[in-house]
């Protein structure tokens, strides 16, 4: 829920219900069998981490968000020979493009530090989605300001 002392929404889109159990209270859930229709309905300006148990639900995710242009991040948990398989099936079978695919942060939490332990890629993927959120807020409310009179001297 976002208010002021929590300016963003966190909802985990799962099709486990056992995954979703013990979830903070300021974490919205949703029970789907369909989890990349959520990404369809998400609204613009989203962020979205996926971090599955199979390979090809995150493929079905990823393509979904990749294929959306009002995002803010498109994150996906993995190896570099994931994001490599990934990007051959996007573009020969999911009708993606090289632009779309460009967008995909994977592996998530960067390559700055190299410590592996889940506890900090999940500090580091914060920090990066956070990141993503001010610059395409920020990107937003440049595109939506009125432009400004020109003043001339002379």
């Amino acid at each position: 829920v976002a208010d002021d002392c929590h300016p963003q929404t966190l909802a985990v889109i799962e099709t486990r219900a056992e995954a979703l159990e013990g979830m903070p209270e300021i974490v919205e859930t949703r029970l789907t069998p369909m989890p990349e229709a959520e990404v369809r309905n998400a609204p613009a300006g989203s962020a979205f981490a996926i971090l599955t148990h199979d390979h090809a639900l995150d493929f079905l995710i990823v393509a979904e968000a990749l294929k959306r242009n009002d995002t803010a991040y498109v994150g996906m948990i993995g190896s570099k020979t994931k994001k490599a398989t990934f990007r051959n099936w996007f573009l020969k079978s999911a009708d993606g493009s090289e632009a779309q695919f460009a967008r995909l942060v994977s592996p998530i939490g960067g390559d700055a530090v190299k410590d592996k332990r889940p506890q900090v890629i999940a500090a580091l993927a914060a920090a990066e989605i956070m990141t993503a959120l001010v610059a395409h807020t920020a990107a937003s409310n440049a595109d939506h300001q009125a432009p400004r009179d020109k003043v001339t001297a002379g």
